[in-house]
C-alpha cells in the first residue's frame, strides 16, 4: 500500500493537549480543572423555541443580519467604530485564529505574541509556521523593538488565558500606540469580558488605536454555551472581504439555528439579569476557590486571584525544577485533570514549575477533594525530584 505524502505542516501537526485531556473528563468521579469549561447548571434554559424555516436553509458567510446589527450596536458602546458590515459570525473563536493565520502568516512569518499566552492560538500559528516573538506589556518602554517587523501581535488583555491577568489602563494605551507607530495590526482576542468580576478597565485596545489595522474577536461560548460553537469578529474594514472569502472557503456559513438562538438571548429581556447570576455564581467559585488554594497549596505555590475569568495560574513555590506535565498521569489515575503550565509558553519555558487550574467547572466539594489530591502529588513528585538532585 502506497504511503500517502502529506503537506509539510501536517507532518509538523500534534494533537491539542487540551482535548487529549478533555477526554477523560467524563469518567465517574473525576475532577476537572483543566479546560475552561463553564458550570453546566449556568447555562440558559433552552425548552422549545420555534426555529424560522429560513435557517434550514444555507444563509449568508458573513452571518444573519440581524445578529451582526445587534453586535455592532453593542461594539460600539465599548469604543469599537463599526458597522454590520464589519461584523463576521465565526463557527467558534478559534475559528477567528485560524483565519487569521491564513489571512497574514507563511512559514517564518513573524508574529507577536504573549507569553505564556492561549494554547490553541499557539498551536494554530505553530501550524502555520509563524516565527513566534515575545512581546511583554509590563516592559511598555521595548514595545515598539518587539512589535517591529511582525505581522500582527495577538493579545488578550481582559483576564488573558491561563493567567487571568487583566491588562491596565496605561498598559492598553501603551499597545496600542505600539501598533500605531509600527504600524502593526493588532488581532485581540476578548473571551472572557463578560466575566468580570472585580472592577478593571477593559475597553478594548481596538479601540483606542488611530492608525493600525485591527481584529477583534469574542465568544458566546463562556456567557451562553460552548456547545453552539458561535462567536464573532469585527475587523478594521481594509480586512473584512479578506475574511469573509477565507471564511466562504473554510465552512461557507456558521450555523443558522445556533446564530437564531444567540440573537433570542441577547434580546431577551431577561438578559441581563441572567448575566449578573452568572457573573456572581463565578465570582463564588472564584472567592472559594481562592480559599481552598490557601488551605491545600499555601506552602507549595504562589498565585494572583483572578479579577475575572476562569483560571488560577500557579508557580511552584520548590526550587527543584518541576516539569508539572510529569504529573499529570499520576493525577488523572486519582481522579482529578488540570493543565501542565509548558504548553501555554511560546518559547521553550525557563521553568515548568507552573499549573493553570479552572474553577468554574467542579463545585465547592469536588473542588476541595482534587486540590487535596494535587497537593499530595505535588508534594510526591517535589520530594522524588529533590531526593534525585546531586548532593
Amino acid at each position: 500500500m502506497k504511503v500517502p505524502i502529506f503537506s509539510q505542516r501536517v507532518r509538523g501537526l500534534e494533537a491539542s493537549p487540551i482535548r487529549d485531556i478533555l477526554a477523560v473528563i467524563e469518567r465517574p468521579g473525576m475532577v476537572s480543572f483543566a479546560g475552561g469549561l463553564p458550570a453546566a447548571q449556568t447555562f440558559p434554559e433552552t425548552g422549545v423555541f420555534d426555529v424560522p424555516r429560513e435557517t434550514l436553509q444555507y444563509g449568508p458567510t458573513e452571518g444573519e443580519p440581524a445578529l451582526r446589527e445587534q453586535l455592532a450596536t453593542e461594539l460600539r458602546t465599548r469604543g469599537l467604530a463599526c458597522d454590520p458590515e464589519q461584523v463576521l459570525i465565526l463557527s467558534g473563536s478559534q475559528q477567528g485564529i485560524d483565519l487569521v493565520a491564513k489571512l497574514f502568516v507563511d512559514p517564518g512569518t513573524p508574529v507577536a505574541v504573549e507569553s505564556p499566552t492561549y494554547l490553541a492560538a499557539l498551536q494554530v500559528l505553530r501550524f502555520f509556521g509563524a516565527d513566534l516573538r515575545l512581546i511583554d506589556v509590563d516592559d511598555t518602554a521595548l514595545l515598539g523593538a518587539a512589535l517591529a517587523g511582525t505581522a500582527f501581535a495577538y493579545a488578550i488583555p481582559n483576564f488573558r488565558n491561563p493567567t487571568g491577568r487583566c491588562y491596565t489602563t496605561a498598559e492598553r494605551e501603551a499597545l496600542a500606540a505600539a501598533c500605531d507607530a509600527t504600524g502593526t495590526p493588532l488581532f485581540e482576542d476578548d473571551p472572557y469580558r463578560d466575566l468580570a468580576y472585580d472592577r478593571c478597565d477593559t475597553r478594548p485596545i481596538a479601540a483606542r488605536l488611530e492608525r493600525a489595522s485591527w481584529v477583534y474577536q469574542g465568544s458566546f461560548s463562556k456567557s451562553f454555551a460552548p456547545g453552539l460553537r458561535l462567536g464573532y469578529l469585527v475587523c478594521s474594514p481594509d480586512l473584512s472581504a479578506y475574511l469573509v472569502r477565507l471564511k466562504q472557503a473554510a465552512d461557507l456559513h456558521s450555523n443558522r439555528i445556533s446564530q437564531s438562538w444567540v440573537l433570542d438571548q441577547l434580546t431577551d429581556p431577561d438578559r441581563y439579569e441572567r448575566m449578573a447570576a452568572l457573573v456572581d455564581t463565578y465570582r463564588a467559585r472564584r472567592d472559594t476557590f481562592a480559599s481552598l488554594l490557601h488551605e491545600h497549596f499555601r506552602d507549595l505555590a504562589t498565585w494572583e486571584v483572578p479579577p475575572g475569568g476562569l483560571f488560577f495560574w500557579l508557580r511552584l513555590a520548590t526550587d527543584a525544577m518541576i516539569d508539572t506535565r510529569s504529573m499529570l498521569a499520576p493525577a488523572i489515575d486519582r481522579g482529578v485533570a488540570f493543565m501542565p503550565g509548558e504548553p501555554f509558553f511560546p518559547e521553550a519555558p525557563r521553568d515548568a514549575n507552573a499549573m493553570r487550574l479552572n474553577f468554574s467547572h467542579a463545585d465547592p466539594a469536588d473542588a476541595d477533594r482534587g486540590l487535596a489530591i494535587l497537593a499530595d502529588i505535588l508534594r510526591e513528585t517535589t520530594s522524588r525530584v529533590t531526593a534525585a538532585l546531586p548532593a
